[in-house]
């Protein structure tokens, strides 16, 4: 029922001492028990507090407030402390945030991701700094992650967001629905690239009117950019990057590259064949649920272990594949996704008691990643879950790739058993980025970032969509370099020249 939308990364010498844990048991020394000394640490002589916890939604949370109230009996016995779940639907999500950290009302625990302006939130002083928080009040946090990831989301020195423990490597291709495929006896042995993708897209565009033969997964994850990705590291923002294929630190301006020409290219070409749906620049709906409603055969995304059932049961329908990338590992594997404490928490000793818990306590880890047992799953005698019976569609579900540690929770029916052994092993065989744990410090250049920003919100979605014509990647070129472009790629190059020489690369 959970939905991973981006890259997620990580490095192969790292994985190999990850927490692996499913069904409340753990290796390599995790806890997986509920309760530890960190998230108990003051928990019954002090004051109750409520934490409000602001989370990317990307299906249906009608739910949450029985699951809340569920995780508030073990969160107020352990730490005294109840949750507010604030799920933030995935289209207003850059909005609401920016709206909750400029404001005044109070915010504990946030998602925050390298992929939704983390390194700008720090810049601004949006979100506080964690060591002297982790150190003292959840020390088990650091247990169940490698050093490398533990330390990897540190900006200027010090960490600002706690890296979820989850599925980090990541290969690129696109899911759509087995039963068009079948019935129109397309053969996908043959697709082994992205161009290849055409006839299939023609074949539905000719037999199945009304249906789209390809959508955007979100507004972030346009056509293009699934494309392109795999073969660079983005440095976080995409505002300088490095080639994957060159294995150095040299970072170069994306869109002087013929990988994003092409792609941007290849974008337009189905759009103006009718292969990719006409609004897709605007719309607000994600490829999932442009497939649920009967609209689309598919979309592309970045992939992993279990991809096809995970995507089968958000859509309804049964989903088949074609991989078109290795599985490659990107700098922002720690940073990818992560949970910060932000600057207007009233509370932030009880916050990080809080996030304590959904690295070390399966319970409350399994009731936030799958809901209430027996209202929004059962067990199976082989320890997986599913729905209940009657039960065709739930009414709760979280993202679990956001947050805390996952391989403490169920695994579903119709997923392999030992998914998390399976993306241990898929982590291990990426492509490991040379930058991997680099993180971008934007202060020095915080007023060009915001500028570049504003070009890039104006430009990418329509280039990288299909929708606009390539010929205007060059006015997008100069309206970025006249932001400060080549200023940020000096400063990222400034600062990937001395990390890698403090980490002897």
């Amino acid at each position: 029922m959970k939905k991973k939308t981006t890259t997620l990364l990580l490095s192969i010498m790292l994985v190999l001492s990850l927490l692996l844990a499913a069904c409340g048991s753990s290796e390599n020394g995790g806890s997986a028990s509920p309760g530890g000394s960190g998230s108990e640490a003051g928990a019954n002589d002090s004051e109750a507090v409520e934490l409000t916890m602001a989370f990317i939604n990307l299906g249906t949370m009608s739910d949450v407030a029985a699951v809340q109230e569920e995780i508030n009996k073990i969160t107020k016995s352990k730490i005294n402390a109840t949750v507010k779940l604030m799920p933030i639907d995935i289209a207003a999500w850059n909005q609401q945030v920016n709206l909750l950290l400029a404001g005044n009302e109070p915010l504990d625990l946030l998602v925050t991701s390298s992929f939704f302006n983390y390194s700008s939130q720090v810049a601004k002083g949006q979100l506080l700094p964690l060591d002297e928080l982790l150190e003292k009040y959840a020390p088990e946090i650091k247990n169940t992650m490698p050093s490398e990831i533990y330390n990897g989301t540190k900006i200027g020195g010090s960490i600002y967001g706690v890296s979820s423990i989850r599925d980090v490597g990541a290969d690129y291709g696109m899911v759509m629905r087995k039963d068009l495929i079948d019935k129109h006896s397309i053969d996908l042995s043959g697709v082994k690239t992205f161009e290849d993708l055409g006839t299939v897209f023609q074949t539905i565009k000719d037999k199945e009117p009304g249906i789209a033969p390809l959508v955007q997964s979100t507004q972030t994850g346009t056509v293009a950019y699934q494309m392109y990705t795999p073969q660079i590291d983005p440095l976080g923002d995409s505002l300088g990057v490095i080639l994957l294929d060159s294995n150095d630190l040299k970072v170069v301006n994306l869109l002087e590259t013929d990988i994003f020409k092409n792609k941007v290219t290849l974008a337009r070409k189905w759009y103006e064949a009718g292969y990719i749906m006409q609004d897709v620049a605007t719309t607000q709906e994600q490829g999932s649920s442009l497939v649920k409603a009967g609209k689309a055969l598919g979309y592309f995304n970045n992939m992993k272990p279990g991809f096809e059932a995970q995507e089968s049961k958000t859509t309804g329908y049964e989903m088949t594949s074609v991989h078109l990338s290795e599985p490659v590992i990107q700098s922002n594997g720690a940073s990818g996704f992560m949970m910060s404490v932000p600057r207007n928490s009233e509370n932030p000793e009880r916050a990080m008691q809080l996030l304590n818990l959904l690295y070390t306590d399966a319970e409350v880890m399994n009731l936030l990643a799958n809901g209430i047992e027996g209202k929004h799953y059962v067990k199976n005698e082989d320890g997986t879950i599913k729905l209940p019976d009657g039960v065709k569609e739930t009414t709760y579900q979280f993202n679990q790739w956001e947050v805390g540690n996952n391989f403490l929770t169920y695994v579903w029916e119709g997923t392999d058993k030992d998914i998390w052994k399976q993306t241990k092993k898929f982590n291990e065989s990426a492509k490991v980025s040379p930058a991997l744990g680099f993180s971008f410090d934007a202060t020095p250049v915080k007023t060009e970032v915001a500028a570049a920003t504003n070009v890039v919100n104006q430009y990418k979605v329509g280039l990288e969509s299909g929708s606009l014509d390539p010929a205007l990647i060059e006015e997008y070129n100069e309206k970025l370099k006249a932001a400060g472009l080549d200023k940020i790629i000096a400063e990222k190059q400034k600062q990937l020249d001395e990390w890698a020489a403090a980490n002897g690369k």
